[in-house]
Formats: structure tokens, sequence, C-alpha cells
């Protein structure tokens, strides 16, 4: 009869702006598996997809025209992701001058492909993710997902409405999302400075 003590709540760990900034500022481009890398890090983050959802990625769900991609997610619902101009620009680059390097004659349906005509693990992206850190001398443990909830948090800091990122995100509940409104914690105290009458 007697209440056990509420564990904690565990915050999703985010990059920051410059630690975002410095990721996405590789070193020059010099191979097509580097232009493939440097495109699926810019598409990850402009979107907040799931790992899952980068690597298996259709050619043909990526909408170069209208800067959409479309995905299906948990439960197969399917829902149409916004990227910016520079994810564009860096597919575009990728799709010129390095998937069909990549593939060397072989055929693929994946927009991300591997030499053998596949889709990427989730592990070796991963991999990739943490190189990608070191060269830009970010320090702490990154990882894709990571990546996502860098995503989430910073929309939410620069005044993007939770219903919003709920979709983007592909989230069934949005409490689920509201997690994100609790770790910029900078934020919470300038709108409490701002409209709390004793801030």
């Amino acid at each position: 009869m007697i209440d056990l003590p509420r564990s904690g709540q565990i915050l999703p760990k985010a990059l920051s702006l410059s630690d975002v900034n410095r990721l996405l500022s590789p070193p020059a481009i010099t191979s097509p598996l580097m232009h493939r890398d440097t495109a699926m890090l810019f598409l990850l983050y402009s979107t907040g997809l799931r790992v899952s959802e980068l690597v298996n990625l259709p050619l043909a769900a990526c909408n170069l025209s209208s800067c959409f991609v479309r995905v299906f997610g948990k439960g197969n619902k399917e829902r149409l992701i916004p990227f910016g101009i520079q994810a564009k620009e860096k597919i575009e680059t990728y799709i010129a001058h390095g998937r069909l390097a990549i593939l060397n004659g072989k055929r693929s349906n994946f927009l991300f492909v591997t030499a053998r005509g596949t889709a990427m693990t989730r592990l070796r992206f991963w991999q990739i993710i943490r190189r990608m850190a070191t060269a830009a001398g970010i320090t702490k443990d990154i990882s894709p997902h990571m990546i996502r909830h860098s995503f989430a948090t910073h929309l939410l800091a620069h005044g993007a409405d939770l219903r919003s990122v709920q979709l983007m995100l592909g989230h069934a509940d949005i409490a689920t999302t509201q997690i994100y409104t609790h770790i910029d914690q900078d934020r919470l105290k300038s709108i409490h400075r701002k409209f709390h009458p004793r801030g």
C-alpha cells in the first residue's frame, strides 16, 4: 500500500547549436563516400528522421523539387517531412557525384547506397557519425538518435509549435514530443524572465 518513489525523468541528449555547426562543416569532400555521408548527415538534422528511416529511404521518396521526404514510420504510418536548402544541395551533389560511383554499375532503389547496392546498416551509419564527430573535434559520445533529438530541441527553441514537431517526428502521442520542452533550460529561463511579473 506504500507508494514507491518516482524515478526522475530521463531527458534525451541533444547537441548544442555550435556542435551541430561544427559537425555540418566537414573538411573538403574528396570521395563519393564522403558525398554520401555528408548528405545523410544534413538530411538527418534537417528532418529528424529515425536512423532506420534514413538508411532505408527509397530514392523515389525524396522529392528534391519540393524539398520533402515521404516516410513510413512506426505502425507503417506515412508522413511528409520538409527539409532545407542546404540538405537539398548536399543530396543533389551526392546524386550527381557520388551515388553512381558507389554503385559502380549496380542498380538500387535506395537513396543512400553501399558498394553492394544495398541499404546501409544502422551500426555502420553510427560508426560514420562517430568518425565525423571526431573529425569535427566533438568529444561527447554521439549517435544518430542524438541528431534527431537535436532537430526537435532546436526547432522548439526557435519557436516551432509542439504539434508540428510531433508530426515531423512521427510521434503517436504528443506527450512523447513534450519531453523536448524540458531540455532547453536557457529558453525556459528567458521565457520566465520575460513573462513573469516578478521575473
